[in-house]
């Protein structure tokens, strides 16, 4: 059969033609460089249909490289979705040893640009925004990055170091809300709640200790709501810094949640609250 005969490659409406991965060339990168990277510097990895679509679907993130199976090529044409760049078709194998046995892939693997890192100064003075004290764990900050999409939350402002990067596992658990909600990156929290306060935000601190409970004290837009990271709350500069500290009253035997389920309805009574739920 020549050239002609052959079928022509594979397209999704009005982008680029997919092409076969070569068996030949040089060997997979090894998995530390694309799975957990501790480098701020590196690019982001982004894998599983939610995360990769969003990303595909916004102007501001770089893609660089895409590896696709058929079958997410074939999901992808099939909702016209532009992937930006030629993917390099592979066999889901070929993923799962650069991102692990336990990573669910769906067949999608990206390798793209950080996103920018607004400047708290620029934040409006409405609606929420969350800030975060040292929460580590990537699972928690993508669920909450998640219920923050959810609940229209403007931002979430955390520590550059003594959180995880806004990759990989973090990504995964966001389901793409981390093309949707900013994280500002500072490098002092207590400077950044002070700024906060004198831009005209209400800064009120969750945490199990707190005086007033959450469902009954005054709150106003714009809110900023701090979560600490389980087991040691908030730091203490940081509760002396919020204009007020509030707890989520139980009416169980356990008086306290998961970090990512609190914020979720933290974010649902202080939405509800301020008349935010549409």
């Amino acid at each position: 059969m020549n050239d002609r005969d052959r079928k022509p490659p594979f397209r999704k409406g009005g982008g680029k033609s997919f092409e076969k991965g070569r068996k030949s060339g040089p060997r997979p990168p090894a998995r530390s460089s694309w799975h957990d990277r501790d480098s701020g510097d590196g690019p982001a990895i982004l894998y599983g249909w939610h995360t990769v679509s969003a990303a595909l679907a916004n102007p501001r993130r770089k893609i660089r490289k895409l590896l696709l199976t058929e079958n997410a090529a074939r999901r992808l044409a099939e909702e016209n979705i532009d992937t930006r760049v030629t993917p390099e078709i592979v066999r889901p194998q070929l993923i799962d040893q650069r991102l692990g046995p336990d990573a669910v892939h769906q067949g999608m693997l990206a390798e793209a640009d950080p996103l920018p890192s607004p400047d708290i100064a620029t934040l409006k003075q409405e609606g929420i925004v969350l800030v975060l004290d040292q929460i580590t764990d990537p699972h928690n900050v993508g669920a909450i990055l998640r219920s923050a999409a959810a609940f229209a939350v403007k931002a979430i402002v955390t520590t550059a170091r003594h959180s995880p990067e806004a990759t990989g596992v973090l990504a995964k658990s966001a389901s793409g809300a981390l093309e949707l909600v900013p994280l500002v990156l500072v490098q002092n929290l207590a400077r950044a709640l002070t700024a906060l306060n004198e831009h005209g935000f209400l800064t009120v601190g969750l945490d199990s200790a707190g005086d007033e409970n959450l469902a009954t004290v005054a709150l106003r837009q714009p809110l900023a709501l701090v979560l600490g990271a389980e087991g040691k709350g908030l730091r203490q500069l940081t509760r002396d810094t919020c204009a007020v500290m509030t707890r989520l009253d139980m009416p169980g035997d356990i008086k306290s949640l998961n970090v990512s389920n609190a914020a979720a309805l933290s974010l649902y009574i202080c939405a509800s609250r301020l008349g935010l739920m549409g």
